[in-house]
């Protein structure tokens, strides 16, 4: 069995109602660990445990190190994570809830990516957040669900982050022969690698991450994922922090689910009637979830932001980690 579970395939009366579209929804906060990032870490982790693995090592300050932490647990494998400074103390409690070891080492995920690969030894393994053939081939396992659920979207709505969801769900859309259906690619600004790397046209690393969406916080995007963005029809959208978070309120209203920012990011366009979905009628947005943000945070995020003005960035130690996706 694999780690991951089938998320419900639902239709939103809500999100219909909000965009006169037929909208559906794929539940991936319903994963054990509160995200998709199971599906291909999962993989992953069992991967090398066949391979002899005796200890999974990752860097992440959020989903990605729940997602290893949880797959260690039920596979009977100890797991170190290495997290910034910044990681909050929330994210910390659930990765040792999990039962994994974590350090804490230098103030962004970088440094501490760096430290988790000096720590490598015979029989570990290093579990990548997002830039791994791996972890794509596991998440693509999401189309695969609703490939077989006989659903045909019009476009697939996503949030980007290091491109690991994006790299999986376009697999997923070929190896189902469904290269035809266009991804809408959604980041917020200040954590906007890919969009500023397909007006580039060249991967593009950004200064620093100045988005509350911290699940979307990877500097520069894989380069696979720029890659299926110019191969496959990738539509990149931009939206604000203050619009993430209206959504990730609105959101929990509406289908009593509380999501990360990073996840409002693509429900944002939903809710604010984006002109990027004008031409489709049936659209599948990827709920992917997230475990670390709480309904106060999101509060107290959009509370600074409205202080501050919308697209502002939020005063310094305002944000969570930058983070992995």
């Amino acid at each position: 069995m694999p780690l991951h579970i089938a998320t419900p395939l639902l239709e939103s009366r809500c999100l219909g109602l909000a965009t006169r579209r037929s909208v559906w929804l794929k539940l991936e906060a319903l994963q054990p660990p509160g995200s998709f990032k199971i599906r291909g870490i999962g993989a992953a982790c069992e991967a090398h445990l066949r391979a002899g693995a005796r200890r999974f090592v990752s860097s992440s300050g959020g989903n990605a190190g729940l997602a290893v932490a949880y797959a260690g647990r039920q596979l009977s494998v100890p797991v170190t994570v290495v997290v910034p400074q910044s990681t909050s103390a929330r994210a910390r409690a659930l990765l040792r809830l999990e039962g994994a070891q974590v350090i804490v080492h230098g103030p962004s995920w970088q440094e501490a990516n760096v430290r988790a690969l000096s720590l490598l030894a015979a029989g570990d393994a290093f579990i990548h957040p997002f830039d791994d053939p791996l972890l794509w081939h596991g998440h693509a396992s999401l189309i695969d669900e609703i490939a077989c659920s006989g659903l045909l979207p019009d476009a697939i709505v996503l949030a980007v982050g290091g491109g690991g969801l994006l790299a999986g769900v376009i697999e997923g859309l070929r190896r189902n022969r469904l290269e035809d259906v266009p991804v809408i690619a959604v980041e917020t600004a200040g954590a906007d690698s890919l969009n500023r790397s397909l007006r580039a046209g060249h991967v593009v690393e950004l200064e620093a991450i100045t988005s509350v969406a911290t699940s979307l916080g990877a500097k520069r995007v894989c380069q696979q994922a720029f890659a299926c963005s110019r191969a496959h029809p990738v539509h990149s959208v931009v939206v604000s922090d203050l619009a993430a978070l209206n959504a990730c309120r609105h959101f929990l209203a509406d289908h009593r689910l509380l999501v990360e920012p990073a996840c409002g990011a693509s429900l944002a366009l939903a809710y604010d009637r984006s002109p990027a979905l004008a031409d489709y009628s049936r659209l599948l947005f990827v709920v992917c979830g997230g475990a670390t943000a709480s309904l106060a945070q999101i509060c107290q995020w959009s509370r600074r932001l409205r202080r501050a003005g919308d697209g502002q960035p939020l005063p310094t130690g305002a944000t969570d980690t930058p983070d992995d996706s």
